[in-house]
């Protein structure tokens, strides 16, 4: 089998992500598009080389810092421009669940998917996140709950940058819909958790769930899930408990998991906690 180069391109899906599918290559020199469309909504980051980029009408040349935003069924094309590494990752995203992101941040549900006006920017931050998503999203020890919490802020970065609504979500019951999204989570924390569920019970879109979440708390509802586990794992070591058996039972998908996570939020090892 003959081994991947850097003008191979790779593809990251995942079953539990559905919505995502990320496809990034180092080097696409010798990449050639023609015209053509997706039914997804897509965004790229270049980060290295330069290319020209077709979207519709509209002709640019562009290089490393610039991300592009490509509506679904919209015509376009991005083809290096000189013989130098191209180095892109482009996002292809489910329309239907980007549209109901901006329905929570206030377009209303008759509208469908709203499109975006501007498909070029240079904006750092945009283009930072971007990247901070596909290392998220690629690395194998990163739980589900954590990818889709990282996916739900970018695309609220997104939209509240290039495309903005008003929010519309009523703010006087917020802090018992907060609460019982704590409550959800300190009863739940030990199995696998999906933000849907922490939304039901909170009864909070996923944008505005994590935002006044973080501001109530201090936390995301990942971080949160996570820190109810390491203050778990705390009291059944001290307890004398096995650490594999603990991150087991603490809903870690395995000791290494608890480790990381440990060494995060404890700054020590379970193995140097527990003495």
């Amino acid at each position: 089998m003959p081994q991947p180069t850097a003008a191979t391109p790779s593809f990251w899906r995942d079953d539990a992500l559905p919505f995502i599918e990320v496809r990034a290559i180092t080097d696409g020199r010798k990449v050639r598009y023609g015209r053509h469309a997706h039914s997804t909504f897509s965004i790229g980051a270049i980060l290295g080389g330069r290319s020209t980029y077709l979207n519709g009408d509209s002709l640019e040349h562009i290089h490393t810092g610039a991300v592009v935003v490509i509506n679904p069924d919209v015509a376009h094309a991005c083809n290096p421009a000189a013989d130098e590494a191209w180095t892109y990752r482009m996002f292809y995203i489910d329309v239907d669940w980007l549209a109901r992101l901006q329905h929570a941040l206030g377009f209303g549900a008759q509208e469908g998917f709203r499109h975006f006006e501007q498909t070029l920017t240079w904006d750092v931050k945009l283009f930072a996140g971007l990247n901070t998503l596909y290392d998220l999203l690629v690395d194998p020890h990163e739980d589900t709950l954590r990818k889709e919490s990282a996916a739900t802020q970018y695309f609220t970065l997104l939209q509240q940058t290039l495309n903005p609504a008003p929010d519309q979500e009523a703010s006087g019951a917020t802090d018992r819909r907060l609460a019982r999204a704590a409550e959800f989570i300190d009863n739940n924390y030990t199995r696998a958790l999906k933000l849907e569920e922490i939304c039901a019970a909170a009864d909070l879109s996923p944008s505005h769930l994590i935002r006044a979440f973080r501001e109530q708390y201090g936390l995301t509802p990942h971080a949160y899930v996570v820190n109810r586990r390491i203050e778990f794992s705390r009291a059944q070591l001290r307890r004398g408990h096995a650490i594999a058996d603990v991150a087991a039972e603490a809903g870690f998908a395995d000791q290494a998991h608890l480790q990381r996570a440990f060494r995060q939020f404890v700054a020590a090892t379970p193995g140097q906690y527990r003495g």
